[in-house]
């Protein structure tokens, strides 16, 4: 019987939803408690990456630097739109407008232009295109790259892939204390878990030599996804 409840609590701790922490909890214990922190992990290829692009100009008047700005954001736009990237995936992070001033010791700082900024957050799910793309923003006018930031898109199977390795590292663990001891695991009286990303290297921007003329590469690498187990056994 006790046997059965263990593995039914394991069973609903590993089908409960992906959420930030989980806890499963039996009644109190009657024998020996043994506290076990496991963790699971698991590696993937990231499948998204998201880039800052933007356009900064000047000009001698607000009005000059504001249009000349919005030209060339259309033009970077409609290269994102052309190279498959929808809507959906591309977003206006921040339009700024500041005066330049020219500073001289012991006066007053004097308006010499206005500055204009335009930038957008574009999600990429096609990570292997993703250079060449930006590449071809250069060409339309963006003059601001930032990133890449790189995420996996549906984290959920290999969530559940590390919960199932975290507790098959708890249970080893346990039963290597309890045949130490010269006792024996009888149940798991509660378990609670945090799970997220451990990341992995930063993300690289290349440059590569093709046909005699240099391109941008985005490597992905891989990222870890992790969980990590509380479990709380009764030994016998």
């Amino acid at each position: 019987m006790k046997t059965v409840l263990g593995s039914a609590l394991m069973a609903a701790a590993m089908i409960a939803p992906a959420m930030a922490n989980a806890e499963v909890t039996q009644t109190a214990i009657s024998g020996t408690r043994l506290d076990v922190t496991a963790r699971g992990d698991v590696r993937r290829v990231p499948d998204i990456a998201v880039i800052s692009a933007g356009v900064t100009t000047n000009a001698a008047d607000a009005a000059s630097a504001m249009q000349d700005n919005a030209n060339r954001m259309s033009r970077v736009l409609a290269a994102l739109k052309k190279a498959g990237i929808a809507d959906k995936d591309v977003t206006t992070s921040s339009i700024n407008l500041s005066p330049q001033y020219r500073y001289v010791e012991n006066q007053a700082p004097v308006v010499v232009g206005y500055q204009a900024s335009n930038q957008v957050t574009v999600r990429f799910r096609n990570i292997a295109k993703s250079g060449t793309i930006l590449d071809a923003l250069v060409k339309e006018g963006s003059n601001q790259i930032n990133g890449p930031t790189l995420t996996i898109d549906k984290p959920e199977a290999a969530q559940d892939e590390a919960r199932v390795a975290a507790i098959k590292a708890a249970r080893d663990r346990a039963s290597l204390y309890a045949n130490a001891l010269g006792m024996k695991v009888v149940r798991i009286v509660s378990i609670s878990e945090s799970e997220g990303y451990s990341g992995g290297p930063v993300p690289v921007v290349a440059m590569r030599a093709m046909d005699s003329v240099a391109k941008t590469e985005i490597m992905p690498g891989e990222q870890s996804v992790s969980v990590n187990v509380s479990v709380v056994f009764e030994l016998q």
